[in-house]
């Protein structure tokens, strides 16, 4: 129900149940989480692209499943935190890609919005049904969604149950870009590379660091940087800074000129 596919510093996560979906059944949350946990502590990959296999990026809890068992839905969302994927993606000190190859709904919205950095496909729509359907969101849509797009558009999502569209999410900056569906993975793995090029001390502290910034105040974030900014710089180097230097002007001329 979970396939991890490792290629050089790139794992590729896919949720693997498109007969449903990808609904998250029990079994299918806690493999994506051990997953995250193992491909953190993995010193051979640098970036991780999640995804779903077939026509959805992920459909939410399976709620046939919950639905045979008493209360299981509030122990699904708020209950151990060691079967919670969200958890172990928001301790991952690796960017997280999602490729968003179709729809994201409620709990399948939140794991998108736990990604690093999300790409969609022209197949991917997103909706948050939790008042829709009378329960209340615990993997952080409620905060993360009018943080990514503005309150008054995430009112409208969340208290309509409404779909939104690829394009659409686009336009409101959910989502980085839309690329046609048979380019999705192509796109994103080159991106993952692109991330995984960077030194890997630099590219974890700087994501910590605008993670750890992104919930204060202006002033509070600054002190942030501040902090990290002296810890980090004085112990590198001039000349690796004027080698990385020219390497990145390299880059940039071969970009320009593609």
């Amino acid at each position: 129900m979970l396939l991890v596919d490792r290629s050089g510093p790139v794992a590729t996560v896919t949720l693997n149940r498109p007969e449903a979906m990808n609904a998250l059944s029990r079994g299918l949350r806690q493999a994506l989480r051990d997953a995250l946990v193992e491909l953190a502590a993995d010193d051979s990959v640098r970036v991780i692209v999640l995804t779903g296999a077939g026509r959805a990026f992920c459909a939410g809890l399976d709620l046939k499943e919950l639905g045979q068992e008493e209360g299981a839905l509030g122990s699904a969302v708020g209950g151990d935190p060691a079967a919670n994927p969200v958890a172990a993606m928001d301790a991952c000190p690796k960017p997280i890609i999602g490729a968003i190859n179709g729809a994201a709904i409620t709990g399948g919205f939140e794991l998108a919005l736990a990604c690093d950095v999300l790409i969609g496909s022209t197949n991917a729509r997103f909706a948050d049904t939790h008042a829709r359907v009378g329960i209340m969101p615990g993997w952080g849509l409620s905060q993360k969604l009018s943080r990514a797009i503005g309150i008054s558009r995430a009112k409208e999502l969340s208290l309509t149950g409404n779909f939104l569209d690829a394009v659409t999410a686009s336009d409101w900056g959910l989502i980085n870009r839309v690329v046609a569906a048979d380019d999705l993975l192509a796109v994103c793995q080159k991106l993952a590379l692109d991330m995984a090029s960077v030194p890997e001390a630099a590219s974890q502290t700087y994501k910590s660091l605008i993670d750890e910034g992104f919930g204060l105040s202006f002033k509070d974030a600054m002190a942030v940087e501040a902090r990290v900014s002296q810890a980090h710089n004085p112990g590198v180097k001039a000349e690796s800074v004027a080698q990385a230097r020219l390497e990145v002007t390299a880059r940039g001329r071969d970009q320009t000129a593609g």
